[in-house]
């Protein structure tokens, strides 16, 4: 039997696109020598989840949808790849193309730079995601396995697996000439390997997660504040105890942190607790209903969104302020958008055009 359409699937795909700009527009934003280091937060530490959320949601959604028929690999992979192989490899060529007429860089000087380039996803800072969740969908047979045969117990084993390796790779392991490791963060999916196992395992159990949803609502919205709290106390703490820079104490309290991950479990399970179970006003659902069936695009487009607003303050001598990078996020967030919906209408008049 089909089972019904869950808002919150597409509402997170909404919230996670807002984040990932965020995360990026803060990047430029930390361009500015003396950032506000609150908004650095705002940018930078609060949307943390942007990223992993994603591989929740996306577990979420297949185990969610998935009934007791043999599972077809060939005819999953050939629908997942269309989806999001395609894509990459389109994307990836467009910005080497682009970037080599922009910035003048070299796109490919051997075969072997080449295939270094689309296996770890370096056309683009951004593209490191889908070569993952590619990962993710190949080891799909994997995944099943793991979750029909995950309990509560060993889910906790799982969690303190990955905190331990997520702080060993992060802080601990030395670089290395090994190109595999050197880029591990761009391929390797051990990083993100429990919040999809948790993503799969409450999407199959949706009933039972659901309801103790319904019932513990202050308790999952408690843990989320304390969460954010807690990675916010980290980045506050390096800025004032470890006299860290905004640019160190960012790439230091990440989402592979101790604290980052279970803010990523919070705030995953608070936003489909929000999503399906509180009245939200329409002024809320209905936009990012439009970006979450526009996450796709928004995501794979807005660097070069980025990348000219960048240029056009350059260009105006303009530093990026607090109010201006605001401003920036905005206009990244509205152009964006505005060109994906009218891709989409275009491609919606052509079809109709061939029939």
């Amino acid at each position: 039997m089909k089972k019904p359409w869950l808002p919150s699937i597409e509402y997170i795909r909404g919230v996670s696109m807002l984040g990932v700009v965020a995360i990026h527009t803060g990047s430029q934003y930390l361009l500015n020598p003396t950032p506000n280091v609150h908004l650095v937060a705002l940018f930078e530490i609060v949307s943390r989840f942007s990223v992993p959320i994603f591989f929740f949601v996306s577990a979420f959604g297949l185990f969610y949808r998935m009934d007791a028929a043999p599972f077809a690999y060939g005819k999953f992979l050939r629908r997942r790849f269309k989806a999001v192989l395609v894509p990459y490899l389109l994307w990836s060529t467009l910005y080497l193309v682009h970037d080599r007429i922009f910035y003048g860089y070299a796109i490919v000087g051997s075969a072997t730079h080449a295939a270094e380039i689309f296996f770890f996803g370096l056309a683009k800072y951004h593209l490191y995601f889908m070569v993952i969740l590619i990962w993710f969908y190949v080891l799909m047979p994997l995944w099943i396995f793991i979750v029909r045969r995950m309990s509560p117990a060993r889910l906790l084993i799982l969690l303190a697996a990955q905190v331990a390796f997520d702080w060993w790779s992060s802080y601990v392991a030395v670089a290395t000439e090994n190109i595999f490791w050197q880029w591990r963060l761009n391929w390797l999916v051990l990083h993100y390997v429990f919040i999809f196992v948790l993503g799969g395992v409450l999407g199959m159990n949706s009933q039972k997660f659901f309801a103790w949803c319904r019932v513990h609502k202050k308790i999952v919205g408690a843990t989320f504040l304390i969460a954010l709290t807690t990675l916010l106390g980290w980045y506050y703490f390096l800025l004032a105890v470890k006299k860290f820079s905004p640019l160190d104490a960012v790439n230091t309290a990440h989402q592979l942190s101790p604290p980052g991950i279970f803010y990523t479990i919070a705030a995953s399970i608070f936003f489909i607790m929000l999503f399906e179970f509180v009245r939200l006003p329409a002024a809320l659902t209905r936009p990012l209903s439009v970006l979450g069936k526009n996450s796709s695009f928004v995501y794979l487009a807005h660097p070069l969104v980025i990348t000219y607003l960048a240029f056009g303050l350059s260009r105006l001598g303009l530093v990026m302020t607090a109010p201006r990078a605001l401003i920036f996020y905005a206009a990244t967030v509205l152009l964006t958008l505005g060109i994906g919906l009218l891709v989409n209408r275009w491609q919606k008049f052509f079809q109709a055009f061939r029939r």
